[in-house]
């Protein structure tokens, strides 16, 4: 059983970092109980992000790019912002089309998850994309993206992969499998 909380007001923000990617804003919180504490954050863009679980012929197809986070090539699945004016799910089937060169027919909703809520505000929709068909569009990547065929049935040994350890990626595929489990 939880209890309503009330949520901290906010005294102050102050910009106490940019990027070209981001910004970090500092916040001085007042607690429901009188206890003053400053968090920082991420502010993340107002549009949002997808991932899109992409299946053909019985088989997960993943990408494998450059993550500077790790200096590490790291097999996940396709996924980008959502661009201004595009719905979530427009931003899934262009995502699939410049990743991995496949559009889809039919794109399930599974849910939206929050990347890292405690310091990040944005929130990344994950899609799974069946009845896919070839289809390119020109991405923004530095290099080509090596496209992984996966067996879907072989989905906790891709578990087990050290090369596929993005938690984003992990919670899509768990979201996948308990939806097609369900079939």
């Amino acid at each position: 059983m939880t209890t309503r909380q009330i949520k901290p007001e906010i005294l102050s923000t102050e910009l106490v970092a940019q990027s070209r990617l981001f910004q970090v804003e500092q916040l001085n919180l007042k607690f429901s109980n009188g206890e003053l504490r400053q968090y920082e954050r991420m502010k993340g863009n107002s549009r949002g992000a997808v991932m899109i679980v992409p299946i053909h012929n019985g088989k997960l197809l993943l990408a494998k790019e450059y993550a500077a986070g790790t200096e590490a090539y790291e097999i996940g699945f396709p996924k980008g912002l959502i661009d201004p004016g595009e719905q979530a799910i427009e931003a899934a089937n262009r995502e699939l089309q410049e990743e991995i060169g496949f559009g889809s027919h039919k794109l399930t909703h599974l849910k939206e998850l929050s990347l890292a809520p405690s310091y990040f505000a944005s929130k990344m929709q994950i899609f799974l994309a069946e009845q896919l068909y070839p289809s390119q569009l020109e991405g923004d990547e530095p290099e080509p993206i090596e496209v992984i065929e996966w067996p879907v049935a072989d989905w906790l040994a891709l578990i087990a992969d050290t090369n596929f350890s993005e938690s984003r990626s992990v919670g899509a595929l768990f979201l996948a499998q308990q939806l097609l489990s369900q079939r």
